[in-house]
């Protein structure tokens, strides 16, 4: 794999937390009596923090507004990002090889900027990358349009060959393929119904990042 940037989605890719953003529009709405579709799940995992809250309180009715909604949705997430998420394994040692081999580094994200930084703190790789870019700053959501990749390519000073991607979510890793770039597909336990079709769309597949120190890296 050469590359001589890399982009990195953050929630399912670098940390371990899709269970728990998953959990959290089911918490909010169960908190309200209201058992959510199995459908909202999927609708809003494409979509930034905002839209999703908005999709949740139009389809199911919620009087609060979408700023109260989404005052109790960050400050679940934040409490968790704060105390308890967790890098993916073999992530931290990854990152550390990419930086000796002198790979830059991007994050980009659907996830709220501030929710970002705490995560990369709290885990320790926050000093790893050149920068975040934010679906919500781009304006686009990633099921959408491949700009926050775009973007973070042209700040990276690079290109699409040299350039790959590291994502997750199918949904993403559509778009990044559409637009051009080479995909490093990261298995994510909460898609696991998805992982055929991921791993026939993406250039690379691996179950973990621990996969990266068996063969040849960089070469």
């Amino acid at each position: 794999m050469r590359l001589q940037s890399a982009i990195f989605d953050m929630d399912g890719t670098l940390v371990d937390s899709m269970a728990v953003w998953n959990d959290a529009s089911s918490r909010l709405l169960r908190q309200r009596g209201i058992e959510p579709d199995p459908a909202t799940q999927e609708k809003i995992m494409s979509l930034t923090l905002r839209q999703g809250v908005d999709y949740c309180r139009e389809a199911y009715g919620l009087t609060e507004t979408t700023d109260e909604l989404m005052d109790m949705v960050m400050a679940y997430m934040e409490e968790f990002y704060t105390h308890h998420v967790e890098l993916k394994p073999g992530v931290k040692k990854f990152l550390s090889l990419l930086k000796m081999e002198g790979v830059w580094m991007y994050v980009a994200t659907n996830t709220d900027r501030r929710l970002v930084e705490i995560a990369l703190k709290r885990t320790g790789i926050d000093g790893y990358f050149r920068g975040i870019l934010t679906c919500a700053e781009v304006g686009a959501g990633k099921r959408d349009s491949a700009e926050v990749y775009e973007r973070c390519m042209r700040r990276l000073q690079s290109n699409k060959k040299d350039t790959v991607v590291f994502e997750d979510a199918i949904h993403a890793i559509r778009t990044a393929k559409a637009a051009g770039f080479r995909v490093c597909a990261v298995y994510d336990a909460p898609a696991e119904d998805k992982q055929e079709e991921i791993r026939a769309i993406s250039d690379y597949y691996i179950r973990s990042f621990e996969e990266m120190f068996t063969s040849d890296v960089l070469g």
